[in-house]
Order: C-alpha cells, then sequence, then structure tokens
C-alpha cells in the first residue's frame, strides 16, 4: 500500500554527476558511489547501447531507508524512469513498472509505489498483473521506526525454507481477508486480516518492536498492525484521525523501556507515481 511519503527527484543535463540532497538519510542519497539510482540509470542506458547522459540531481527523500518502507523500489522506478527520458528509451508506464518489479524480483513495493492506493498484484515472468482499491479516507496510518535500520538481506535470512501447511493455510486465508477488507472498507476485519504466521515469528528477534505492538490490534482505535515489509519498522492502521492520539500514547506505552522510536502518521496515498517533463 501507498503512503503520502515520497521520493521527489527533479533531474537535468549536467557536465558531470553530482547530488544536491535533503530529507532521510541525505548523506547517503546523496553519494556518487555505490548510489542505487545512479547505478540502475547507467546500467539500463548501457543495456541499451544509449550514450552516458550526466545529470545534475536534486533529491528529497522522504522515505526512510532499511525500514521495510520501499525505498528501494521507490528508487528504482526513479531510476528506470530517469533513463527512459534521458534515454529516449520510449518505454511505456507499464514497461517502466516491469523492469522495477524485475530488479526487485517481486511486484509488491514497486507496483504499489508506481499504482498508489492498496495493491494486490502478481508475475508471470517479466509480466506484472494486478488491481488496486482506494482505501477509507477515514483511516489512518503510523508507521512506528525504530533507531535502527535492518538489511533486507538480513530479514530475509532468518526465513526457514520450509513452512508447516496449517501456518501457510492460516496465511492464504489471510491474504484473502485482507484484500476484501480494504476492498470493503471493514476495518473490524483488519486485526484478524493481518494475521501472519510466514514471516512476522521469525523475524521478531529482530524486529523487536513487533512483538510489543502486535497486542495492542482491536484496542486504542487501533485496527491492526504488521511489520512494514520486511522490518523492522511496524504498520499500523488507526480507524480515524480523531484516534490518532489515543493510539499514539497506547504505542509509547508498550514500547517503554526500549529507545523510543519515532511516530510518523500518514495518510493512504491514492495517486502513485508523477512523471513530468518540460
Amino acid at each position: 500500500m501507498a503512503l503520502d511519503f515520497f521520493l521527489d527527484i527533479e533531474a537535468e543535463w549536467a557536465a558531470e554527476f553530482s547530488i544536491l540532497a535533503s530529507g532521510y538519510d541525505a548523506e547517503r542519497c546523496g553519494r556518487l558511489e555505490d548510489n542505487l539510482v545512479l547505478e540502475i540509470y547507467k546500467s539500463l542506458l548501457a543495456r541499451h547501447g544509449r550514450d552516458l547522459v550526466p545529470l545534475t540531481i536534486r533529491m528529497e527523500n522522504g522515505i526512510p531507508l532499511g525500514m521495510g518502507c520501499g525505498s528501494s523500489a521507490a528508487g528504482r522506478l526513479a531510476a528506470i524512469a530517469l533513463a527512459v527520458h534521458f534515454g529516449r528509451l520510449d518505454w511505456s508506464s507499464e514497461e517502466i513498472l516491469e523492469e522495477a518489479c524485475f530488479l526487485e524480483g517481486h511486484p509488491d513495493n514497486a507496483a504499489a509505489c508506481w499504482w498508489g492506493g492498496f495493491v494486490v498484484a502478481a508475475n508471470e515472468g517479466r509480466k506484472v498483473f494486478g488491481t488496486r482499491v482506494v482505501p477509507p479516507d477515514e483511516w489512518r496510518a503510523i508507521v512506528v521506526l525504530p533507531a535502527d535500520p535492518l538489511a533486507t538481506s538480513k530479514a530475509r535470512a532468518v526465513l526457514p525454507d520450509c513452512y508447516d501447511r496449517d501456518d501457510v493455510v492460516v496465511n492464504i486465508q489471510s491474504a484473502a481477508l485482507l484484500g476484501l477488507a480494504f476492498a470493503q472498507g471493514r476495518g473490524d476485519l483488519l486485526r484478524v486480516a493481518m494475521n501472519d504466521r510466514i514471516h512476522q515469528p521469525y523475524r521478531a528477534p529482530i524486529c523487536p518492536l513487533l512483538p510489543r505492538l502486535l497486542p495492542l490490534a482491536g484496542e486504542h482505535g487501533i485496527l491492526g498492525a504488521a511489520l512494514s515489509g520486511a522490518g523492522p519498522a511496524v504498520l499500523v492502521i488507526v480507524e480515524s484521525e480523531a484516534s490518532l492520539d489515543e493510539a499514539s500514547v497506547a504505542i509509547l506505552a508498550a514500547v517503554e523501556g526500549m529507545a523510543e522510536p519515532v511516530l510518523r502518521i500518514c495518510r493512504f496515498w491514492a495517486d502513485g507515481a508523477s512523471v513530468a517533463t518540460p
């Protein structure tokens, strides 16, 4: 699902590459070496036989890195859009998304970032199939951000190779129920629909906010809670803006004794990505 924090990039032709970055992790985003956006931009131009076009980039990053908030999907989509424009690749919107999903290894984050809303997506080879709905306008999200990031590779490494059949059945039920809950605006279903046995039990030891916050679902105006992506941030869905204060107090009480997290209050974003050229 798409929330209202963004990666904003402006770029223009230049004699050499430069990045002026602000927002979350500005120092890392502003590096010219080991920079996800630049690496993908350069590799796409090279792969398609285009001349390398240096850019001056102004980047405002509103997405925390290493928190399970989709920063890599946003960066990959931005890089592809830059390569399509400056390399004159003449790709469709669908082709941009397909390339991002291929680079990500799955369509979940990239589809939500590109389309907006609550997205269910699957891929067949490089082809992406999906649909989206707009969550109820009154719902709000609180993204609970711990002090330290977590590499996705580390979060994936703790997952088992095999799962119990009962756990798989429960997750299939939850996933189906979650889609209907969002499509029909059924907040009363989210506590059960956001239940998970496939990744959260294994990641809880390295995402210590999660076991503190999961029991809050169904109380204090909190409809449901889950890891945000692979973690370590936790996504808390709240029934309305009027419930945000009570929910925030409950969250901070639940994590008492830990390093106090940052609570990011968000709306669900329905409009998807925006690409504009002069």
